[in-house]
């Protein structure tokens, strides 16, 4: 229970990778707050205990606000936030004017933004941190999702710099995930058999599970991580095969 007693704030926490955080933090002792624009269909709960939900439009500065003094006055402190909330339909740039592509950047990096700011004082109290949750498409070309990717790749930085200006109180870290499989991976690979393909493109032959996350972001909450600021972790299985070994004939048996 190496997060015992302490208060976690888990954005987008009520499904797929952020439900995956917000079960590992309660596992490891946290009392932890989800939000998100609408309820889960069921309670978040692990090992016990139940997370507590909050209806909030992360773009709304004024709401952003709220929330967290909402959580201070309820537990008197807060120490962790994972920036979670995001995520972006496909569409290839051309397809989109430029204010469609803006909102796509402004829910994943001008939101996890806002929400640092407005927890940055009990942050700073409590000697907590943040946890940005980016994703390999911030990391490499992003075709059908360039405003996705562009915004992650945006929030790593953004993360480092936060690393800086607020430390030592505030330790501030990104967490990077590759492919995961949730209750959405199909909106994304298919049906199932174009799932189990896609997991063969991974080096671990598999997608992580939204546990996998969970742990990992556990990990940069707790103590074992006191010394680990401005860091990106990747979280991808080995990331994914370059095609250039599949398409070259050296070394090919006949």
């Amino acid at each position: 229970m190496e997060l015992k007693g302490r208060v976690a704030v888990v954005t987008g926490g009520t499904r797929g990778v952020g439900a995956g955080i917000a079960r590992a933090f309660l596992a490891a002792g946290a009392r932890v707050v989800v939000c998100a624009r609408r309820p889960p269909e069921r309670p978040v709960e692990e090992g016990g205990l139940r997370a507590s939900f909050t209806a909030v439009d992360l773009r709304e500065p004024g709401a952003v606000q709220e929330l967290f003094e909402a959580v201070a006055d309820r537990y008197g402190r807060l120490d962790c936030l994972v920036n979670n909330a995001g995520g972006t339909p496909y569409r290839l740039l051309g397809e989109g004017d430029a204010a469609r592509h803006a909102r796509v950047v402004e829910l994943n990096l001008l939101a996890p933004m806002t929400a640092s700011l407005a927890a940055y004082p009990w942050l700073r109290a409590s000697r907590g941190s943040v946890v940005m949750i980016g994703s390999v498409s911030g990391t490499r070309p992003s075709p059908g999702t360039a405003a996705y990717g562009a915004a992650k790749a945006g929030l790593e930085n953004l993360a480092r710099s936060m690393a800086v200006e607020w430390a030592p109180e505030v330790r501030v870290n990104s967490l990077v995930p590759g492919m995961v499989r949730t209750e959405l991976a199909h909106l994304h690979y298919g049906d199932e058999a174009g799932v189990r393909a896609v997991a063969e493109t991974v080096p671990l032959g598999r997608l992580a599970e939204p546990s996998d996350i969970g742990a990992a972001a556990v990990f940069l909450a707790s103590d074992r991580a006191a010394y680990v600021s401005g860091a990106s972790l990747l979280v991808h299985g080995g990331g994914e095969r370059p095609a250039f070994l599949d398409a070259a004939t050296v070394n090919k048996e006949d």
